[in-house]
């Protein structure tokens, strides 16, 4: 009897370490996306220099890696993890978000580490779509721009315009447009798995919508809702949306 009472609470100290264990990696998800909603926040109350507020609208998906971390010696590199979160159907609600990793490397006499918070908005369905792949570099795999700051976008050039993916990032309260091409962006399985508690696709939780958004993302949702309630383009248009409202025009 003492040797099967001993099994039963090994069994259940056990049990209860992982738990503990799972409990404490899906806060460290929460706290991303909390520091997330943190950072839309602070670079949309001040509107001259943020993202300008058309381009936010016509995006379809919008990433938020807080904090990436930068150190250098000799040999630069930087690595972050992030939340992507797309309109529902392209153009609907605010959905649920994906973890995602990014990462990269830069040479050049650079001694020193900073944090620096990084945002990119998706414009339309074949940025999405790259994005599931299994790891792409940005630049090469997928179209990426520094983007425009201010108010609207009359200040972009046509680079920009056509980019599949507009990056900016935000040092030190700085918020400025930042070129993300060379990194390396793959979607967090492992992350998706402990926020969500079992294992599911990018795409089914960001294209198909299988998914509701945790307690966890709704403050980030609200966010999001608030600088952008209505926008992006259905999933069912590859054309980025400027050229889809010119085509409209007759343009």
């Amino acid at each position: 009897m003492k040797k099967r009472l001993g099994l039963l609470l090994g069994v259940a100290l056990c049990v209860a370490t992982r738990a503990g264990a799972a409990s404490t990696e899906q806060s460290k998800e929460g706290e991303r996306l909390e520091k997330s909603t943190f950072v839309i926040n602070e670079i949309m109350r001040q509107p001259d220099n943020g993202i300008p507020q058309d381009l936010l609208n016509r995006a379809v998906c919008v990433g938020i890696v807080p904090g990436e971390k930068k150190l250098a010696f000799v040999f630069g590199g930087n690595y972050g993890r992030g939340a992507l979160i797309c309109r529902r159907g392209g153009d609907g609600a605010w959905g649920a978000p994906s973890m995602f990793t990014v990462g990269g490397g830069s040479w050049g006499l650079q001694i020193g580490g900073e944090s620096t918070d990084i945002v990119f908005i998706v414009m339309n369905m074949d940025g999405v779509r790259k994005l599931l792949e299994h790891g792409i570099k940005l630049g090469a795999d997928a179209s990426v721009a520094a983007g425009p700051v201010g108010r609207t976008s009359s200040a972009a050039t046509d680079v920009q315009m056509h980019a599949e993916i507009l990056s900016y990032s935000r040092a030190r309260g700085l918020f400025a447009g930042l070129s993300l091409a060379g990194a390396l962006l793959k979607q967090d399985d492992d992350g998706n798995h402990r926020l969500y508690g079992r294992y599911i696709t990018p795409e089914e939780i960001l294209i198909e919508g299988k998914v509701e958004p945790p307690g966890s993302a709704r403050s980030l949702d609200q966010i999001l809702t608030q600088y952008s309630p209505h926008g992006g383009s259905s999933f069912g248009k590859s054309e980025p949306a400027h050229r889809q409202e010119g085509a409209k025009k007759g343009v």
